[in-house]
């Protein structure tokens, strides 16, 4: 069952009395909230382990995955919120929630209280990331939304370039609790320019009634396409190589490649790449469509994955060999995350939000659990990193190849 299209042209110039390029940017960096939430932490990583007495160096990336638990599953509430009450009203929610999360995150001396906090920011999160696809999907449709998505993406990548340096600077200057209140201070800027200058882009006659029968024939019609479904877990097994990388970024770069501080700009540069990937992308999807565009850089992402895994499991792999290996794999995920997201939300368009809430929970949740088992199997080596981005990036060709019925390279429908 597919739901209707956008009534909008795919690339509209104007959105609610605004241009398209600052609707890409108020999107953006509602979307970079998230970003920023994970990517300042890193550098933190020490401190925070001997400021609060953590045992375990590995346990500290709890502090990445309570804030993911909290960000998926909360999407699955802000979805069909949004498809009642409209977009505005649940992104202030989310960003206020994530604003007093953060302020009570710099509160925290003790481990737990800071996971607590990190769970209920991440709630708050997922109120931007929801509201950031529906709109995209409210306005645009076909290869239009996934160039928007590309360019939404492309300014969101920035912020890892940015972040850990935020975060180290940080913490040379002082205390690692004041991150928290440098993400409150964002937060709250964010939130005024979105209160200022996002429109409503859900009409009341395109609301949907907030019932348990109507939840659930949403979710049914979700899970009951095959493209929206397989993509959606396509697209969550790919995230959760990129979540492995996180959790284990910091020791891989500091302890087995001895950067130190020099860690944030061997993570920038890496970031760079998938920002500048994003803008090719956006810029090439018009052209060849969002499945030649994705099926390629999946299948490419998986080879270079076995060739690391192979050289890492030979012994210890040189870090110029590691980290211009990183430099070919990450700018994949400009070509892959748009596209897949797009494909999936497609038939979607009635059920924009909880579509959305559905594909984030999955994205979040599954590639952060994903993300996690692959983070606790780092044993000082880069091997458990190479071989999980393998075995993700396998699992989730097998996703797109049920979606295609078994065809790759496809162009869809006539937009797609």
């Amino acid at each position: 069952m597919h739901g209707k299209t956008a009534p909008l042209a795919a690339q509209p110039v104007l959105i609610g009395g605004i241009g398209r390029p600052h609707f890409i940017a108020i999107v953006a960096s509602m979307m970079a909230l998230n970003a920023l939430a994970i990517d300042i932490m890193l550098p933190a990583f020490p401190n925070i382990q001997s400021g609060l007495g953590v045992a375990d160096a590995n346990q500290v990336q709890f502090v990445l995955l309570s804030y993911v638990i909290g960000f998926g599953a909360a999407q699955l509430f802000f979805g069909p919120v949004s498809d009642r009450f409209g977009r505005r009203a649940p992104l202030f929610f989310g960003i206020a929630l994530y604003a007093i999360c953060s302020i009570a995150g710099a509160l925290a001396t003790s481990f737990e209280f800071l996971l607590i906090t990190r769970f209920l920011q991440g709630i708050g999160a997922a109120g931007t990331r929801v509201i950031a696809l529906s709109v995209v999907r409210d306005t645009h449709s076909g290869r239009g939304m996934a160039a928007t998505m590309s360019m939404v993406m492309m300014v969101f990548m920035v912020v890892p370039v940015f972040a850990p340096m935020i975060g180290q600077v940080i913490i040379l200057f002082g205390d690692w609790h004041l991150i928290f209140l440098f993400m409150a201070a964002v937060s709250m800027a964010v939130g005024a320019w979105a209160l200022m200058r996002l429109p409503e882009t859900l009409e009341t006659e395109r609301r949907r009634p907030l019932t348990l029968k109507s939840v659930v024939e949403a979710f049914t019609i979700i899970l009951t396409n095959r493209v929206a479904l397989f993509y959606t877990l396509a697209t969550a097994f790919y995230f959760g190589s990129l979540f492995g990388f996180l959790n284990v970024a910091q020791p891989i770069y500091v302890d087995i490649y001895g950067l130190g501080p020099y860690f944030p700009i061997a993570f920038a540069a890496v970031a760079v790449v998938m920002a500048g990937s994003s803008f090719v992308n956006s810029r090439l999807v018009g052209r060849f469509g969002q499945r030649r565009l994705s099926h390629g850089a999946l299948i490419a992402y998986f080879g270079f994955a076995l060739l690391l895994a192979g050289l890492s499991a030979m012994g210890p792999v040189p870090f110029w060999v590691f980290f211009l290996i990183s430099l070919m794999m990450m700018p994949l995920f400009g070509f892959v995350g748009a596209n897949f997201n797009s494909i999936a939300m497609e038939p979607l368009g009635a059920i924009a939000g909880t579509a959305s809430s559905t594909l984030g929970f999955a994205q979040t949740v599954g590639g952060g659990l994903v993300g996690a088992a692959i983070g606790q199997a780092y044993d000082g080596t880069v091997f458990p990193l190479a071989a999980g981005y393998a075995m993700v990036s396998a699992v989730s060709l097998a996703m797109v190849l049920i979606a295609e019925k078994g065809r790759l390279f496809g162009v869809g429908t006539p937009d797609a």
